[in-house]
């Protein structure tokens, strides 16, 4: 396991000591479109979030009999970030409820009184200035226990509704973004995307944009990282999703007259978004005002003893749940490949 700069793929590293871990968690209808995305179980994506705050915090699911996976088999990255907990703990483990269907249970959840958003496709019915404006109040008063935060997200079909995102601010980048299919199913997601931006013109403002054609994970925490940053180091556990996040972040703070304090602020994700063939992450970012550090850390199940593992190094599945940012915490923290391939294989033996 190696950390490396994105832009430069040179050594590179997340901060020392011990980290907080939240979980923005969200559900956009976006996730019912029938074959948008494989993160969850067939029927009940909108759990997928649930399962996986659930999962991090207690290493067992209380929602459902079982953790969500792929058609294929594919189990959730969250046993990755549950796995380098067990190994190095975070400082605490939370949880954001941006509009989820069934709240975590024993977890310690943060609710914002937000809805589910609708699907991007018909109009996503987001008050956008509202839950921006809860993500920089949020980010304000929140409390730093560890030496600095990771702030992670889970919403099924997030790849899609940031695509859409994305365009609707007017970055050039529609074939940028990553899916959780090895190969991605570019038509729906096409079909989908080009259905939202029929949705809005150039007459809008910014947050009437965003309510259309985004999601509220993306708009809490470009609020959230706005304030946060200003007074620690907040380390966005995420790929192409937290990458969008950052340009929501960058086009708004023109909105509220704010500089965004990029010199606290790292991206981290994993080896299988950052070399990802069908997307590039790596020009999302350089789309910004300015130069984010962004980083990914390397991991492989070539010689685990579960077959089904290997399709991560295939490309299925690839982040979500913090992965890429808890492999950067293992990684800072002197945990091998072997060591963490261990605890993730004694996590499934377990369950």
């Amino acid at each position: 396991m190696k950390t490396y700069n994105i832009f430069t793929h040179k050594p590179d590293s997340l901060p020392s000591g011990k980290a907080d871990f939240l979980l923005a968690a969200s559900v956009t209808k976006t996730c019912d479109i029938e074959g948008i995305t494989q993160a969850g179980i067939p029927g009940k994506i909108w759990l997928t979030p649930t399962l996986d705050a659930e999962f991090i915090i207690n290493e067992r699911v209380f929602s459902l009999s079982e953790l969500a996976e792929t058609p294929t088999g594919v189990p959730t990255p969250a046993i990755i970030t549950r796995a380098v907990h067990n190994l190095t703990p975070f400082s605490t483990i939370e949880v954001f409820d941006l509009g989820l269907k069934i709240i975590p249970q024993n977890c310690i959840v943060h609710n914002f009184d937000i809805p589910i958003s609708d699907s991007v496709a018909t109009g996503a019915n987001i008050d956008a200035k509202s839950v921006f404006e809860k993500g920089m109040k949020a980010g304000k008063s929140y409390e730093l226990k560890g030496n600095y935060l990771i702030l992670s997200e889970c919403v099924p079909s997030g790849t899609t509704t940031a695509t859409t995102t994305a365009l609707a601010l007017g970055y050039n980048c529609r074939d940028d973004f990553s899916s959780s299919f090895s190969n991605a199913s570019s038509s729906i997601k096409n079909e989908t995307v080009e259905k939202a931006l029929l949705l809005i013109n150039n007459e809008m403002s910014t947050f009437e944009k965003l309510s259309i054609i985004s999601d509220n994970m993306l708009i809490f925490c470009a609020g959230f990282l706005l304030e946060a940053s200003r007074r620690f180091h907040i380390v966005l556990a995420g790929g192409t999703q937290m990458a969008a996040c950052l340009l929501v972040a960058d086009k708004l703070r023109e909105d509220v007259l704010m500089r965004v304090k990029h010199e606290n602020i790292t991206l981290a994700t994993t080896a299988w978004v950052a070399k990802d063939e069908n997307s590039d992450i790596a020009h999302i970012l350089s789309l910004l005002s300015y130069k984010v550090h962004a980083v990914y850390t390397t991991f492989s199940f070539e010689k685990t003893s579960i077959p089904i593992l290997k399709k991560y190094d295939e490309g299925e599945a690839k982040e979500g749940a913090g992965a890429g940012a808890a492999l950067g915490c293992a990684c800072a923290n002197k945990v091998n490949n072997e060591k963490l391939l261990e605890a993730i294989e004694y996590i499934i033996y377990s369950m």
